[in-house]
Formats: structure tokens, sequence, C-alpha cells
């Protein structure tokens, strides 16, 4: 029910953005695909801002062709025994994998003017396109809608600019049937720094309950926080994104994402990305797999 509403909801949204580019024409929408800066991303200053109800990037836009995986996920299990698929599936070592994602900003400049809020959504899906034994399917689509309140800051640490901070409401799901249902809830914090060709940002998480839990240790494996450092050296884009459980011992758990992008013209780019850990997907959140891709990326980190 939460993903119907919020895709109508953004349904709505896009239409409103899509007017108000057409009415008012900015010559800077297409530098504003890939911005460089965490300024010009989320519109922290007044030459930055543009306004409400507008469609900006979030996270990376890509599409890889070809995915391999050392270990695909045939059997994926729960912790909770009803969320468990009891026969065994023939995927394919290899996959395409595609993520779309955008933003809007809903409000501007509230709480002593240096507040936004924004809605985001995020979707990641995983196709078996050359398994041509069962049709090519679909293996895993994630969704994720977000509610973010983000402030602007400029304060100096370590000689890094923290340039904004923030927190929200994510919601992540598969939208698929017993026994193959995952979902869980999170209030996320997140902080960025900024240092030149750098930018780091942090995010720990807290879960929020359910009542059925469909993935009872999830945190255990994706992790209670993540943190992203890139480098944008021009042409070559670097990004390593780390999530860990935080504990100890046996669950000492969590997911290396190394991507790298490669100008070829204009806004397209070359993407390859290696994966190791736990959580590619929901349904993989206790899987532990290592990835290579090979692809294109319209818009990256920053």
């Amino acid at each position: 029910m939460y993903i119907r509403v919020f895709l109508n909801l953004v349904g709505g949204i896009w239409i409103l953005g899509s007017l108000a580019v057409q009415a008012q024409p900015d010559p800077l929408f297409q530098k504003k695909l890939n911005a460089h800066s965490l300024s010009e991303r989320w519109e922290l200053d007044s030459v930055t801002k543009r306004g409400v109800f507008l469609i900006t990037p979030y996270k990376p836009v890509y599409i890889t062709a070809g995915r391999w995986s050392d270990k695909p996920n045939e059997q994926p299990f729960s912790e909770n025994p009803a969320y468990s698929l009891p026969f065994r599936v023939d995927y394919g070592n290899y996959e395409a994998k595609y993520q779309l994602s955008f933003k809007v900003k809903l409000l501007q400049e509230i709480f002593g003017k240096h507040g936004d809020l924004w809605i985001a959504y995020t979707q990641r899906s995983h196709w078996q396109i050359y398994n041509t034994e069962f049709s090519r399917p679909f293996r895993e689509t994630n969704y994720e809608p977000e509610v973010l309140l983000n402030f602007a800051t400029n304060f100096s640490l370590l000689g890094f600019k923290l340039r904004m901070m923030g927190i929200g409401l994510n919601h992540q799901s598969n939208g698929r049937a017993l026994p193959l249902s995952r979902s869980w809830n999170r209030v996320i914090a997140h902080a960025a720094f900024e240092r030149g060709k750098w930018v780091l940002l942090i995010r720990p998480w807290y879960r929020l309950k359910d009542t059925d839990d469909e993935n009872p240790a999830i945190t255990d494996y994706i992790g209670r926080a993540d943190a992203t450092l890139t480098y944008n050296a021009g042409r070559n884009l670097f990004a390593l994104t780390s999530s860990h459980s935080l504990r100890l011992g046996r669950k000492n758990r969590g997911q290396l994402l190394f991507d790298w992008t490669c100008r070829i013209r204009n806004y397209l780019r070359g993407h390859m990305q290696l994966m190791h850990g736990y959580g590619e997907t929901l349904v993989d959140y206790n899987h532990r797999q290592t990835t290579i891709g090979l692809g294109i990326s319209l818009v990256e980190w920053l």
C-alpha cells in the first residue's frame, strides 16, 4: 500500500515538475544532472536555489548490461521460517542491473531558512536477461521511497567542510509475495563533508520495528550505517561505499561497493561496479557474494 500511495504522489509531482521546466526553461538544467558539488546537487546556498517541485538527480542512474556473480542466491532464506524459499532456483551467474533515482523539493527555506524538505525515490532492478530457460525473468526489484529534511551548514572539521546534515524516513521493499517478500523501515541521519575533489557522506540509521518481521537479522548483515567517499578527477569519478553491522565477532559483516565512471561523451559515461559482501538486494540481505559489472552511467554521485 505504501508503494502505491508513494508512486501516485510521485506521478503527480513528476507532471508538475515537467510543467514547471517547460514554463521556465533553465539553461543550467543539463549541468545539474551531473553537479560536481554538494551545493549544486542539494541547492545549499542562494546561488544554487532553484525552487520547489523540480525533479533533480539523487543517487546514480546507470544500466549494467553484463553483471557477474560468483555465487547467485538460488534459495533465499530468512530467520523467519515463513519467509524462506523451500526449493532452489537455477539462476544464472550473469544478469543485467539498472538503477533509477531522483528527488523533488517540497518545501524550501524552512526552520530558520536553512532547511529544505525533499522526497526521493530510488529503484534498483536485477534482470536475468541471459537466462533463457526461465524466460529471462526479473530476479529482484527494490523500491525505496524517502522523505528527507536537509539543512545547509558550513563548519570546518579536520580539513573538511561540513556542508549539510539532516534526517529522513526511509522505506525499502521488493513488492513480492510470500516467501520472498522483504521490507524494512529506517530513520536515517546524514552528514556530508566536502574538501576539494573529495566528498564524504555518512549515514547511520535506526531500524523501526515491524509487526511481522520478514528479515529479523537484516541489520546484522546489511548494517547499521554506511559511508560513501567520492573523488572527482574530471574525466574519471571514483566512489567507495561501505556499510557495516557495527558489531564484532560473528556479526562483523557488511558490504563494500566500488564504482568507477569514465566520461565517454557529454553526459554519457562508462561504468564499472564491483561489490563484495551482503545485501546487494533485499532478498540477498543475508547472502554473501562478489559481483562485477560493466555498463553505462548517466548520473553519478557528484
